[in-house]
């Protein structure tokens, strides 16, 4: 790690999982459990190059370069100050040698900004339309969490310009916009075909759903079972198999 991390107004230091260091803004989206969840849901392709788009502050990239996942990453973030954050979070992690951070439009990425098509890209993309729900008054947490510079069809779309064909594409959503998702992969010729929903305990209905989907593939989806991140309402305790993940990083 950095022997000596310089902080700006605003910003604040974790220790994460892997023994990572985690710069961040505390006005902009922090680091949370779909991010993680998705981090463990990626499957090693150690051969393969990775690209994230959105990386925001880089904590996907940087837990699945820690965990040797991909030969390298190169994590996209079309805001400036989101991919300076990311790369001094790669520097103070010793991990530039595995992961690129890269200032651009996700919407504009194709592959030969890549160097060529890559094997694995993955996702944690804004969930709601940019007309829904409370805006923030933080720029960089309102385009984290808004559709405002692309929304799931983009990142789909970029997805499929960057991949080779059978390259896979993962990302996290909301299961009440699966048909907007689903429908974004159909028109890429990204077909599904492993998923697994997450609910908070077993009578809450699931709050998310993550999705590996592959470039020209045929259909056949396997919905893997379940995951509870709590054994019952209201308890704080992770279930035993959240635990798990969260300790191996894997599912």
């Amino acid at each position: 790690m950095c022997a000596e991390i310089l902080l700006a107004d605003g910003e604040r230091l974790d220790e994460v999982n892997e023994s990572l260091v985690l710069i961040q803004k505390k006005n902009a989206l922090a680091f949370g459990t779909d991010a993680f969840l998705l981090s463990a849901f990626l499957r090693p392709a150690t051969r393969e190059r990775a690209v994230e788009l959105g990386c925001g502050n880089g904590i996907i990239s940087l837990l699945a370069a820690a965990r040797g996942r991909f030969s390298h990453i190169t994590a996209i973030e079309i805001q400036t100050q989101m991919a300076e954050l990311a790369a001094r979070n790669v520097t103070c992690n010793h991990l530039n040698e595995r992961i690129s951070v890269l200032e651009k439009d996700v919407r504009l990425l194709n592959a030969a900004a890549l160097g060529g098509e890559v094997g694995v890209v993955f996702a944690n993309p804004p969930y709601m339309r940019a007309d829904s729900g409370a805006a923030s008054p933080y720029g960089a947490k309102e385009t984290a969490r808004h559709e405002i510079e692309g929304g799931i069809r983009e990142f789909a779309a970029a997805a499929a310009r960057c991949l080779k064909y059978g390259g896979l594409f993962y990302t996290v959503y909301r299961p009440d916009r699966a048909e907007t998702l689903f429908a974004a992969l159909r028109e890429q010729r990204l077909a599904p075909k492993r998923m697994v929903l997450v609910q908070d305990h077993p009578e809450a209905p699931p709050s998310m759903l993550l999705l590996e989907s592959k470039l020209g593939a045929a259909e056949g989806l396997v919905l893997l079972p379940t995951i509870c991140l709590h054994e019952k309402r209201g308890e704080k305790a992770l279930s035993h198999r959240a635990a798990a993940i969260y300790e191996t990083g894997i599912f």
